[in-house]
């Protein structure tokens, strides 16, 4: 009865980790540029100083669902979606350097341009701020141009260019924090032939409906394992009573 207990239970706490992953996902069905979290099992052994004769199942977040979410016009300069595969850089909380699909940029009091999740967006110069100026756009292939204060708006002056990566042939994971990093560290190639469209923003490419389905079928999992409890707990105590001495 150990085993299966105790299989039971590492499966239950695997399924709240799906259930957490699926939640989220519906969480985020509105957020511009999200990817919907992928959660993968794998077999994880039980070391020590016998025979690795058990297995338990973990589960966790290992992948996002890439698959391009709608696109939908905003006419806001600041706004963008991605083409492609393509990401955006952006300086992650730890101060290295992470990806995402959110386009819904905004400028700080100083300058600062960032993501709509307060994530500073990097340049080919680090990170971009912007001076004062009468008008901002982005271009097609990720230059940002800006008229000065009490400029000619007939001669725009390009300050930087977003650092826009691809992802192809690289091992890419998704973290807690919704940015993409390369597995193990390092940094992805820009990609000279990107593109993007200004005045949209791309959406979720979550699936309401799937979610849904998925959430019922890991809660009757759940209770699957919870009946597999209840089973062992009454082979245990017939187990036991057959054993006793009679008075």
């Amino acid at each position: 009865m150990d085993r299966m207990t105790h299989i039971s239970l590492r499966a239950m706490q695997g399924i709240m980790a799906r259930q957490t992953a699926i939640a989220n996902n519906m969480a985020n069905a509105d957020t511009t540029g999200f990817r919907a979290e992928v959660v993968n099992a794998q077999a994880k052994y039980v070391s020590g100083p016998v025979l690795q004769s058990r297995a338990h199942v973990t589960e966790a977040v290992l992948g996002a669902n890439m698959d391009a979410g709608a696109v939908k016009e905003t006419g806001r300069p600041l706004d963008i979606a991605l083409g492609g595969d393509s990401m955006l850089a952006v300086q992650a909380p730890d101060g290295d350097e992470g990806y995402t699909r959110r386009g819904d940029l905004m400028m700080s009091q100083s300058g600062l341009l960032t993501t709509g999740d307060g994530h500073p967006v990097l340049g080919e110069g680090g990170p971009l701020v912007v001076p004062a100026a009468d008008s901002i756009r982005i271009s097609e292939d990720g230059g940002v141009w800006i008229v000065p204060k009490g400029g000619d708006p007939n001669q725009p002056q390009q300050i930087d260019r977003l650092r826009v990566v691809s992802p192809k042939g690289s091992d890419v994971v998704k973290g807690l924090d919704t940015l993409f990093r390369v597995k193990n560290g390092g940094a992805l190639p820009s990609d000279p032939d990107a593109r993007l469209q200004s005045g949209a923003l791309e959406g979720s490419n979550v699936s309401m409906t799937q979610s849904l389905v998925d959430m019922i079928e890991t809660s009757r999992a759940y209770e699957a394992q919870v009946k597999l409890l209840t089973t062992a707990k009454e082979l245990d105590e017939g187990g036991a009573s057959i054993m006793q001495l009679p008075r």
